[in-house]
This record gives C-alpha cells, sequence and structure tokens, in this order.
C-alpha cells in the first residue's frame, strides 16, 4: 500500500469519524451508532497503517509524517473510548477535528518513505517504545481537549475523567521514557543524555506529576489543576516535534534522518 492511496483511505475514516462526532451531538440518545461509526473510522485509518506497515516492510514509525499516522489513528481511538465511558457528546467532533488537522498535514506536506531503518531504530524497543508514547499522546490529548472545556465553560466538572486520562496517560508517558532509556543504553550506551528531545520528555511527564500532586494537595475544584493539564500539552507538543524548530536541535540524538 503507497503514500498515494492516503488521501481516499483519510477521506473515508475522517467522513465516518465526523458523522459519528454529528451522531452524538445530534443524537445523544444513539450513542451506539456514533461508537460504531468513530470506530469504523478507526478501522480504516487502521487499515492504512497496517497496509503501509506490510508495503514497507518495517513498522512506519521512522518519519515525522509516520508518526503523525499514529498520533491521528490513536486521537480518535482515545475519543472514542472516552466518550464510550463518559458520553461527552462533543468530544468525538474535537477529537475528530485534531485528528483531521495531522491528516491533512500528512496529505499536503508527503514525505519519503523508504524501506531502510538506521542501526538505532533496529532494536526490539522501538516499536513498543514508539506505540506507547502515541497512545499516550492521544489519552493526554482528550485530557488536553476536556482541561479546556472546563476553563471554558465554568461550572462544568472534569475532573473525574481528567484524573484517569491523566493517570493513565502520566504512566503510559513513564512506560515510554523506561523503554526508551534501556533502548539508548543499547544504542548509545547511556540510559540518558539529557539531548534536547530527553529534556523536554522530562519537563513534559514533571508537568503532569504536578498534576498529581497538586490532585492530592489541592480542592479538587481548583482551576490550577486543568491548567496544569493544559501545560502539560503544550510541553508534550514541544517535546514531539517543537524541540526541532529550535537551534538547539542539531544536538539531538533523535533526528534520525533529514525526512523527519
Amino acid at each position: 500500500m503507497g503514500w498515494e492511496t492516503f488521501t481516499y483511505f483519510a477521506a473515508v475514516s475522517m467522513l465516518l469519524s465526523l458523522a459519528g462526532g454529528v451522531t452524538a451531538m445530534a443524537a445523544p440518545r444513539r450513542a451506539a451508532v456514533s461508537l460504531s461509526l468513530s470506530w469504523a473510522g478507526v478501522a480504516v485509518l487502521g487499515a492504512f497503517v497496517a497496509g503501509m506497515w506490510v508495503s514497507l516492510g518495517r513498522p512506519p514509525m521512522r518519519t515525522m509524517g509516520e508518526t503523525r499516522l499514529w498520533y491521528s489513528l490513536f486521537v480518535m481511538a482515545a475519543g472514542a473510548m472516552v466518550y464510550g465511558r463518559w458520553r461527552y457528546r462533543w468530544l468525538l467532533l474535537f477529537t475528530t477535528v485534531l485528528s483531521s488537522v495531522f491528516c491533512f498535514i500528512n496529505i499536503f506536506r508527503p514525505e519519503i518513505h523508504d524501506r531502510t531503518l538506521v542501526p538505532a531504530l533496529q532494536s526490539p524497543f522501538f516499536i513498543p517504545h514508539v506505540t506507547v508514547y502515541m497512545f499516550a499522546y492521544g489519552i493526554l490529548a482528550c485530557a488536553f481537549l476536556l482541561a479546556v472545556a472546563a476553563l471554558v465553560r465554568r461550572g462544568h466538572d472534569y475532573l473525574e475523567s481528567v484524573d484517569n486520562l491523566v493517570y493513565i496517560g502520566t504512566g503510559l508517558l513513564f512506560t515510554g521514557m523506561l523503554t526508551g532509556s534501556i533502548w539508548a543504553k543499547q544504542a548509545w550506551g547511556d540510559f540518558w543524555d539529557w539531548d534536547p528531545k530527553e529534556t523536554w520528555a522530562a519537563m513534559t511527564a514533571a508537568a503532569y506529576l504536578a498534576y498529581i500532586h497538586l490532585r492530592l494537595t489541592r480542592s479538587p475544584r481548583s482551576r490550577w489543576l486543568y491548567v496544569a493539564v493544559v501545560v502539560g500539552f503544550l510541553l508534550l507538543q514541544m517535546c514531539w516535534y517543537g524541540y526541532k524548530y529550535l537551534p538547539s536541535s542539531a544536538e539531538s540524538l533523535h533526528l534520525y534522518n533529514v525526512t523527519q
């Protein structure tokens, strides 16, 4: 399956997900229909990712464009799971929009997707490290949307769901950091090097730990809890791709090729 077919898969996936979001808003009693449409959208995009994996002969996780695929997939999946659990009927539309943004970036900015993996990526920790991180990003994106909604819509309390999402997402972040550290020891000879990406990863983890600390020590309705989630998500964007636009990015060990 080639990159040239991505537009068709993305269009079908986004339309199905959009239909699920619209149904959730217009007919909240038809939650099963909304979920079915949303999961169908996830399945279509997942089919493309699987087909691309087979076509490339390697996991499509090497370039930034490839990780955007996983992010789009997991944001939609996380949105469906959160909607299935808490029935925030507006959430599916917002996760669809967020997922679509990264799909559109991939459509209008196609990148080179070859079959090679540099030696540093030829590790058994490569797939679990990237997958766990991308799933964490999707979960924490939903936490971010709920936190923003709480800040904008005063009087609405989303702390129960934000708690669960942050706890799960933070656990996944640390799992990703652990697998990455073991991988770094094998590839570069040290568990941690404080290169730009690792520094932003530590700051991101600290922000979500700050949320957990505030949750346990401050009033459960404190707006600072939601602010911590928003700050954590912004730091997460810097950790994922924002650091590449800083002068220090040239020192990063995580730049494997110029097409990222």
